[in-house]
């Protein structure tokens, strides 16, 4: 830990990498631990594209009690502490796997959507977008929210399997990892591609990497530190930095 605050202090740009691992002391399930969404049967259509295209109350029925109800959901001590020190300038920037929004709600001021964003939605139609607050009111009264132009079925802007990550994001995120010369990896376990390349990056500019999750990651062998408890760590992050 005492190494931990003193490779954050000599860092001179360092970028925090997070995934869904940091957002479960928030209340929200994540996909690949031991109790996460993946576990569970046919989880693997949620985010299939070519599945919304064919049933999308399939995603929209879980959906409603998963991202739909963001305004309950509040950001913890990981979010807040990322926040705090991306305020003193410590961290230059917070790179996220995440759609659920925490990260800005925490007080964090440059955040890249990876795998992009619920704010939006666009239609599958006409293209039409809309706001996340103007589904929410729809998924009140109707079990598929729909375009109010065409008719269309309104899908959020967040990246399904089988779509491109938002071009923007990605290559920001791509500069971001290349520019630090210490990426902070939370909560994430280093599978899903491309957004798994990204600390790559840090490694291959000279950078160092520190993974903090519950899990073993593929780039574990190449970790400055290793974590697995997030809570404890960010515990002492609040009490010592």
């Amino acid at each position: 830990m005492e190494r931990l605050i003193e490779t954050l202090r000599k860092a001179e740009y360092c970028v925090v990498f997070t995934g869904a691992g940091v957002s479960t002391l928030s209340g929200i399930q994540d996909f690949r631990g031991k109790d996460g969404l993946y576990k569970e049967k046919d989880s693997d259509k949620l985010f299939d594209i070519n599945w919304f295209d064919r049933d999308p109350s399939y995603y929209y029925d879980w959906a409603r009690g998963a991202i739909y109800n963001l305004s309950e959901r509040e950001p913890n001590i990981i979010h807040k502490q990322i926040a705090r020190m991306e305020k003193e300038g410590v961290v230059k920037s917070v790179i996220t796997q995440n759609i659920d929004l925490l990260h800005q709600k925490g007080g964090s001021k440059d955040v890249i959507e990876i795998h992009g964003t619920p704010l939006t939605h666009s239609c599958r139609s006409c293209g039409r977008k809309t706001t996340f607050e103007k589904i929410v009111d729809q998924l009140k009264t109707k079990n598929i929210p729909k375009c109010k132009k065409c008719g269309g079925i309104m899908k959020p802007d967040i990246t399904f399997f089988g779509e491109s990550l938002p071009p923007k994001a990605l290559q920001k995120a791509i500069e971001e990892s290349r520019k630090a010369d210490l990426m902070i990896i939370l909560g994430t376990s280093l599978w899903v591609q491309p957004a798994a390349g990204i600390p790559i990056n840090t490694l291959q500019a000279g950078g160092q990497i520190i993974i903090a999750n519950n899990m073993k990651t593929p780039l574990d062998d190449q970790a400055l530190l290793l974590y697995q408890d997030l809570e404890e760590l960010f515990i002492y992050i609040n009490e010592n930095l």
